[in-house]
């Protein structure tokens, strides 16, 4: 009862507030609106979207645990998966500007300099579960594997190269991105990160 009085009263104080103005700002994020409408006023507002998934039942506490490690990995991975769409972005813009193919391969040797010089230790200490995941997300970010975005800026070789040093590995430099069957919970990971619910 003391819930409903006291909702009752905030709106009624809220409502008493907004009759001079159109727009109310709460704070930085939730605005009302105020319309009216054949002398009915209506508050509207916008609400952030927020997605929910089924909850996870466990079978086992080795499950949960390993779904726990799934998230602490993705968290790890999709910030370079970020960075590399963004970085492929810039490069084909900045490409596009070049005129000749001498430039364009400086160009993109000097952004393979500033990359491995900024972010190659910070590459090296990704487990290899974490590379997998990493793989997988570029996929996701940019439309293509990372064999392909490879071959695309290195050649057929290189790709030919990096693959098969990715499958010594037990990793596929091919492997898509596959949102509705093996890596669904990994979708469902980053999207609960991108919306800041996780």
């Amino acid at each position: 009862m003391k819930l409903q009085f006291t909702l009752i009263l905030f709106f009624l104080l809220l409502f008493s507030f907004t009759k001079a103005q159109d727009t109310i700002r709460i704070d930085d994020v939730h605005v009302l609106y105020r319309v009216v409408e054949d002398g009915d006023t209506m508050y509207l507002a916008s609400l952030k979207e927020v997605f929910i998934f089924p909850q996870h039942n466990f079978k086992s506490k080795r499950d949960m645990r390993r779904y726990r490690r799934l998230i602490y990995n993705v968290k790890k991975a999709y910030p370079y998966a970020i960075l590399a769409s963004k970085t492929i972005k810039e490069i084909d813009e900045n490409i596009g500007k070049l005129k000749t193919e001498k430039a364009r391969k400086d160009y993109l040797k000097k952004m393979e300099k500033q990359l491995f010089d900024r972010y190659e230790d910070e590459l090296k200490k990704l487990t290899i579960t974490q590379g997998r995941i990493l793989i997988k997300l570029i996929d996701r970010e940019t439309g293509d594997t990372s064999y392909d975005l490879v071959k695309d800026f290195r050649g057929k070789f290189s790709a030919f190269l990096w693959q098969t040093i990715a499958r010594l590995f037990g990793t596929d430099l091919k492997a898509e991105f596959d949102p509705q069957g093996e890596d669904r919970l990994i979708n469902e990971i980053v999207i609960l990160i991108e919306n800041g619910q996780l």
